[in-house]
């Protein structure tokens, strides 16, 4: 687990027994973005200070520095395999590069405002970028090029993220709603109006019948996107929650806000489950973390943490400080932390927008030569879907080019007048 702390450093906590909680310090401004790599071998932070560092997560706290933005760092994600990284900026841009020989790759530019999240596809041939322009925007990797933008959010897009099987892609929006856009279509799939404010995050489960999201109104809401209905709300940050997000197995979510605590839940739906009609289960709130690096073992709520070992002096690269440090962390007995569970239909007509499509977002049961035939064929139509754009994208540059021509043209004929 990860967090973001108010002195421009990254803290890391471990949930192992007796295993140390690292502070690592090398920005010079607050942290915006956090991300494991695949491996959890590298974390990637993004800063106000411009930069990106990528950190080995151990007691030496060893980094290395990206420069390329020129404003503000709000996003950074790894591609799958582990060997790409990607950083967006409120320089407006999107910029590529490789973890393993850490060099600038390319730049990827469209975007008329601060672009707020920049996220790889499951294959890493997309990325998808949400800005303050209201756009979201689907860029194709092979070609750095962008191939689709969706126009139709009335908000600034805070954050996105591709559904594991890659047919459609998430969007959280400062005019409160969740939206999934069908990426085959390139139309609305699904429209949830549940928050009372911004939604600023947005997280899939790895089974992809699942979404996290988490909002300025102070709550996390889990939505069920094979029913297309608000599934649960959980109350347990005393402010604006700003960022939750699944694990990688699905059996833990964590969040943090703006009170200053990271939480980390636990789920008790198991990814293996039949995508027709999940269970509501219930969630149990396993223990929370503050900016004071305080580490809680991972035991019901209530009971005492055990005391973890004393911090070791250590150093980075820059000869700056790390402080590394532990402390025994008793959850407060007057925290509460209340979850609705939402299992009435009924109950949630005045939480869902009258428009809200609740396409499922795969069918219940198809025979398995019909499934690869209509795999094939979805492969195909997104082959000629990208074609087409591309095609559209030269058609423009063309009729740009030829407009020019006619301008000069014109010009010219009007400066070389017949000799009376």
């Amino acid at each position: 687990s990860s967090g973001i702390n108010a002195e421009y450093g990254v803290m890391v906590w471990n949930f192992k027994p007796q295993m140390r909680a690292y502070r690592f310090l090398g920005h010079k401004d607050a942290v915006m973005s956090l991300k494991f790599s695949p491996s959890g071998h590298l974390l990637a932070s993004g800063s106000r200070d411009r930069t990106i560092r990528l950190w080995i997560p151990s007691v030496k706290g060893e980094s290395t520095v990206f420069k390329a933005h020129t404003n503000t760092v709000r996003c950074v994600d790894f591609s799958a395999d582990g060997q790409s990284l990607l950083s967006s900026s409120d320089d407006k841009s999107i910029k590529l590069w490789t973890v393993h020989r850490q060099k600038f790759q390319a730049s990827l530019n469209g975007h008329v405002n601060w672009v707020k999240t920049a996220k790889f596809s499951s294959d890493g041939r997309l990325v998808g970028s949400g800005s303050d322009d209201k756009s979201l925007k689907l860029w194709d990797i092979a070609s750095k090029e962008c191939i689709h933008t969706f126009f139709e959010h009335s908000g600034f897009v805070n954050d996105v993220e591709f559904h594991p099987n890659g047919t459609c892609i998430a969007s959280a929006n400062s005019d409160c709603s969740v939206k999934l856009w069908d990426l085959r279509m390139n139309k609305l799939l699904q429209h949830y109006q549940a928050h009372g404010s911004t939604v600023n995050s947005v997280s899939f489960h790895p089974s992809g019948n699942f979404l996290l999201t988490a909002s300025s109104d102070s709550t996390l809401k889990i939505m069920d996107l094979i029913e297309g209905r608000l599934f649960y709300t959980l109350h347990g940050h005393k402010g604006p929650a700003t960022a939750a997000a699944f694990s990688s197995t699905g059996e833990y979510f964590a969040s943090g806000g703006a009170d200053e605590q990271v939480m980390v839940w636990k789920t008790n739906f198991k990814g293996d489950e039949p995508v027709s009609a999940p269970k509501p289960s219930k969630r149990e709130h396993i223990h929370k973390f503050n900016g004071d690096s305080n580490v809680a073992s991972l035991q019901p709520e209530g009971k005492e943490v055990s005391v973890l070992t004393q911090p070791k002096d250590c150093s980075a690269p820059d000869s700056e400080p790390v402080n590394v440090g532990p402390a025994l962390f008793n959850l407060p007995a007057n925290q509460t932390n209340q979850i609705d569970q939402q299992t009435n239909p009924d109950n949630n007509k005045d939480i869902f927008n009258n428009n809200a499509m609740t396409t499922p977002l795969e069918p219940q049961s198809i025979p398995p030569q019909l499934a690869a035939t209509l795999e094939h064929m979805v492969g195909q139509l997104d082959v000629l879907t990208q074609t087409v754009s591309i095609l559209e994208q030269r058609l423009t540059m063309t009729e740009n080019k030829l407009k020019e021509c006619l301008d000069n043209q014109q010009m010219i004929s009007l400066q070389i007048k017949p000799n009376d």
